[in-house]
């Protein structure tokens, strides 16, 4: 039953891979057109078209996604979101499913990558995690971001959690850019994304049922330590994670 559950779950990788490669050139020029639009409003068709994708990929690889809290956004107002990282899933998780136009911070390296890094590019704010001068400037644009009326993911975790823990220990960059600029923060958590592409398993995908739930904003403001926040932050998420995995 293991070997017929690892020799699928390979067959299923297969079919994600294809699906993924076939939807993503049929949306690749008119995604690549939001370049031409001011932002926020070319960043805010980007994201409505790549959740047009999602929605149709998500499907075709049996991976429905049930989404909650988006009456957390108010309407007019740019967030600070952080999210938890489990797996590569959770990249066409947030940003997509986000409210209202957003960019994340990705890495650089995966900008390298023919045609879809064009599109990365678009989705994010990149940064060179060896470089300080690149961490430095991706922090500016980052405020760049915040200031244009766009929101603003990042993984608190850095990279993917490979702990047994709910959560990683957080790094300062979201919170220095929340208290730094006033935005609220609004912790997102992601359910069954490691279920989906354990860690650990070279080539293998596994259709789950996947949650995005987006919490009510933490409030921010420019007196706050980042500190605090961080801390505050990372208690909502983790109580919230576990209470709903119990």
């Amino acid at each position: 039953m293991r070997f017929a559950k690892e020799i699928l779950g390979r067959v299923f990788a297969l079919w994600a891979l294809l699906t993924f490669l076939i939807t993503f050139l049929i949306i690749f020029i008119p995604s690549m057109l939001c370049w031409l639009i001011p932002d926020p409003k070319g960043q805010d068709i980007f994201i409505k078209i790549a959740r047009v994708w999602m929605n149709v990929w998500l499907t075709l690889v049996g991976c429905p996604l049930k989404v909650k809290g988006q009456q957390n956004f108010i309407p007019g107002k740019t967030y600070v979101i952080t999210c938890n990282h489990n797996s590569l899933m959770d990249v066409p998780l947030s940003c997509p499913y986000i409210p209202g136009p957003n960019k994340t911070i990705a890495k650089s390296s995966f900008a390298k990558i023919p045609l879809f890094g064009f599109f990365y590019m678009k989705g994010s704010v990149l940064v060179d995690r060896k470089s300080e001068a690149s961490r430095r400037q991706s922090f500016e644009k980052m405020k760049a971001v915040l200031e244009k009326g766009m929101h603003m993911s990042i993984y608190p975790e850095g990279t993917r959690n490979r702990t047994n823990e709910p959560l990683k220990k957080f790094h300062d960059g979201a919170f220095k850019l929340a208290t730094e600029t006033g935005h609220d923060i609004i912790p997102a958590i992601m359910f069954n994304t490691k279920k989906v592409l354990p860690m650990g398993k070279s080539f293998y995908f596994w259709p789950q049922k996947l949650e995005i739930h987006f919490l009510p904003a933490v409030a921010v403001n420019k007196n706050d330590s980042y500190l605090n926040v961080k801390e505050k932050v990372f208690e909502v998420m983790k109580a919230y994670y576990v209470n709903k995995l119990h």
